[in-house]
């Protein structure tokens, strides 16, 4: 058996959340965990910053003549 050794006094902080937080928080550091995603991130902003996007009201307008 072994002996417990306390090295000074230990204080604990708490902090609660609501679970959408938490499953919140679990999302975003899954996709910053994720080398491929975020390099589709870094390749979307450069997208935008170069124009290279549509915005919704064109996309709507674009399938709206297709039907």
């Amino acid at each position: 058996m072994s002996e417990l050794v306390a090295f000074g006094e230990h204080k604990a902080r708490w902090v609660t959340i609501s679970l959408d937080e938490y499953e919140s928080m679990k999302s975003t550091i899954e996709v910053l965990s994720d080398p491929e995603l975020m390099e589709q991130i870094k390749e979307s902003r450069e997208d935008f910053k170069a124009g290279r996007f549509k915005t919704l009201q064109n996309l709507l307008k674009e399938s709206e003549s297709k039907d």
